[in-house]
């Protein structure tokens, strides 16, 4: 019980020194809050013992030597994890403290996502931040240096062209500049890119010294986006010695004990460029009389696990990466290709060992029964999407042909079945296309595009979806530990916002009911005959959490799945490997299975995997942004149709309808009058006017810079805002006519676009 303070002896209640422990952003030193309560000298004796008090009720705790927090106030300055993005694509942060109070933290406007304010941050980053209250009851965090490799290396491209050498930082929200010291610019010739290691000053102002500690490559060679991402974000791609040696060294696997399924005409199905092929499937009608309608379908995956042991050299250096990264033009494995393109894969009319599942569906597409094997199997083809769609499409090539009828049609009729359990499970159906970047030998970008999806596509997703599915249930059933795939629900601010935005848009949106996939599904099917569906399908998609890997099964909210573990692609995923030897152990298939110290380990292995992840898909990313950003280099000064994706307290980012290229029109460019985010509505304003540019507004831009190496796309809208009330503080003075300023549209009455653009930066 809470302990008060008589006011006629002590001067102050306890509710009052809280409240001037708040006031001072959470945190006081005693003189400070001496100072706030007006206490005389008698008064402040009583103060130590009183904050002592407070201290043993946890109420408030010490910080420093003199000072004293609010058990619920943050640290002036902590070290945070970037772990999501808000509805508007801001950053959100976490302290990493173990015990620290959970806190609404944003990211202030810019940090880690433009301007001079520090290198440029992404979703598992960490760093060390400044730490203030805003106006909305949270956090605002100042970015002071990202930490990790970043925080102690630069990738630069060196330039001698213009009097005194220099080193342009690659990372487009760099704040640094930097020259190389004495001698240094010798390592390298103009144009190179090279690692560097801030030095440190002799006096302050002015470009920061630098040494030269490696030379990466040319920054206009062929291949110098996917360099310079993979050197950014610090990921592996050279194996050890140790490893090249025990895949050099390692025995192909022999049949054994393992049950042969040579005679069953499994086949990859793949995308056209596949290297690699970690999955086959196979379907026929079940002949169980019980099961009238019904299907069997195989799912056969490399059985990595009988080349890669727990504890070994290969084993290290897998977990080391934690996956695989696709770049445009090259794969940084995850396995050494002796064994990624070799042993484990599942070759066209090779004996191959492998992991197989046998799954019974009813006609509905309802499981009824699975089983795992360890199996001895034979790809009877290896066949891309393109090539498996077109034969059921009704043409058929050589190879298709012969495969039709006992092949790929017993296939797409499983598929059919399980599209029917899929529509009634409704995961959520949420348009999320993806980027292809088409990149000739030469390292020239031949084009970009949008991938395709076919039913092919879908097929193999599905049966990959259901052999993840077994995976978790038997190892529950086997009481074993697991590396769950844990997607949680959207998180309540979240839904506030998405519901808040609803109503912006006279869209309805229950908020005591419960957050159902097929809720979502509804809302974004309501949406589709209004002008409002791209925006609304934004939001939605921002309203969702990232999935990661976790031993605590919290199922899986997109999918709508109670239980789920990646299985399916051991070559690429580490995830999956532990799922393999965990079904190893499980089925008694062998002695190289799960061990107990593996099982000991697989929380702090869930959380490796998920940051090399977030790793990859940020290296991912950017690299295709540098790809895009070198082929609309191509195409400055001309204009372009796009859609608003994201409004942001410094501006509006833009994606293009044609490549899908994502730029950014800074909050300054907008208009001769300013511009403000309305959080709720996802827009921005005019404050005189009430004209807005909305999330989701289909517009037209012209591009200003592009900047491979940085990846930077720079953008003036030529669409005018939409017409819109001004505030009652606004109305009488007029609206704002003529051009809507520097680099902007130019407004309905004829005004002209003038004046040279600020120099702005995507994110």
């Amino acid at each position: 019980m809470s302990t008060d303070f008589d006011p006629r002896e002590t001067g102050f209640t306890r509710d009052a020194l809280l409240e001037a422990i708040r006031l001072g952003q959470g945190r006081a030193s005693k003189r400070d809050l001496a100072r706030e309560l007006k206490l005389t000298g008698d008064q402040k004796a009583f103060l130590k013992t009183a904050l002592r008090m407070l201290e043993d009720e946890r109420a408030i705790h010490r910080e420093g030597r003199n000072g004293w927090a609010l058990s619920d106030a943050l640290p002036d300055v902590a070290v945070v994890e970037i772990h999501d993005r808000d509805t508007d694509g801001e950053l959100l942060a976490r302290l990493t403290k173990p015990g620290a109070p959970a806190a609404r933290i944003r990211l202030a406007p810019g940090e880690g996502s433009g301007g001079r304010s520090g290198p440029a941050l992404g979703i598992g980053d960490r760093a060390l931040v400044r730490l203030e209250r805003d106006d909305e009851g949270g956090w605002e965090a100042r970015l002071i240096r990202k930490l990790g490799q970043s925080a102690h290396t630069i990738l630069c491209v060196l330039r001698k062209d213009r009097g005194r050498p220099a080193l342009k930082p690659v990372d487009r929200r760099s704040k640094d500049d930097l020259v190389p010291m004495k001698g240094e610019a010798e390592k390298a010739r103009d144009g190179d890119l090279v690692l560097c290691r801030i030095a440190k000053a002799e006096r302050r102002g002015g470009p920061k010294p630098a040494h030269i500690i490696e030379v990466i490559g040319r920054a206009d060679s062929p291949g110098a986006g996917s360099l310079i991402a993979l050197h950014s974000h610090g990921i592996p791609t050279e194996f050890g010695e140790e490893e090249f040696r025990q895949a050099r060294d390692v025995k192909p696997a022999s049949q054994g004990n393992r049950e042969d399924l040579r005679s069953i005409p499994l086949v990859t199905i793949d995308p056209d460029d596949a290297k690699d092929h970690d999955d086959a499937v196979w379907a026929a009608p079940d002949d169980d009389p019980g099961n009238k309608g019904g299907w069997v379908v195989i799912v056969a995956i490399a059985d990595v696990a009988a080349y890669v042991t727990p504890g070994s050299a290969l084993d290290r250096g897998a977990l080391k990466r934690g996956n695989s990264v696709y770049l445009p033009d090259r794969v940084v494995p995850m396995l050494p290709e002796r064994l990624s393109n070799d042993l484990c894969s599942l070759r066209e009319n090779e004996d191959r060992p492998c992991m197989a599942v046998r799954m019974v569906f009813d006609k509905t597409g309802h499981k009824r029964s699975h089983r795992f094997v360890r199996g001895w199997m034979r790809s009877a083809a290896k066949l891309s999407y393109t090539q498996a769609q077109t034969a059921i499409d009704g043409k058929p090539d050589d190879k298709t042909g012969p495969l039709l009828e006992p092949v790929l049609r017993p296939l797409w009729g499983a598929y059919a079945a399980l599209k029917q359990a899929r529509e009634q499970r409704q995961p959520l159906d949420i348009d999320s296309p993806e980027r292809k970047v088409r990149v000739g030998e030469d390292g020239k970008v031949i084009g970009v595009e949008t991938r395709e999806r076919f039913d092919a596509h879908r097929l193999i997703e599905e049966c990959m979806i259901q052999a993840n599915v077994c995976a978790a249930e038997t190892l529950e059933q086997a009481r074993l530990s697991l590396i769950y795939r844990v997607h949680e629900p959207p998180s309540a601010e979240k839904l506030q916002a998405l519901a808040d935005f609803l109503g912006t848009l006279d869209m309805s949106w229950a908020k005591g009911e419960t957050p159902r996939t097929e809720r979502f599904n509804r809302l974004l099917e309501r949406a589709r005959s209004t002008p409002h569906y791209a925006t609304i399908n934004e939001v939605v998609l921002r309203t969702q959490s990232q999935a990661v890997y976790s031993p605590d099964n919290q199922g899986h909210y997109g999918l709508n799945l109670r239980r789920y573990a990646h299985f399916t692609s051991p070559i690429r995923r580490y995830a999956d490997l532990t799922v393999h030897r965990a079904l190893i152990r499980a089925g008694k298939f062998g002695q190289d299975g799960q061990t107990e110290a593996e099982a000991s380990q697989l929380e702090a292995i869930a959380e490796d995997i998920t940051a090399a992840e977030r790793r990859a898909m940020a290296a991912e990313r950017d690299t295709v942004d540098r790809y895009v950003a070198l082929y609309m280099s191509e195409h400055v000064g001309s204009e372009f149709p796009g859609r608003i994706t994201g409004v942001t307290r410094f501006g509006a980012f833009i994606r293009l309808d044609e490549t899908g290229a994502d730029g950014l029109v800074p909050i300054s460019q907008l208009g001769h009058e300013r511009f403000h985010h309305d959080e709720t509505a996802h827009a921005l304003v005019g404050e005189r006017s009430g004209d807005t540019y909305r999330l989701g507004m289909p517009v037209k831009v012209r591009i200003l810079e592009a900047a491979p190496i940085t990846g930077g796309l720079l953008l003036e809208l030529t669409t005018p805002p939409e017409d819109g009330k001004p505030p009652r503080h606004a109305r009488g003075r007029g609206r704002p006519g003529g051009h809507r300023g520097r680099g902007g549209p130019a407004g309905r009455k004829g005004g002209k676009t003038g004046g040279k653009p600020k120099k702005g930066k995507r994110r």
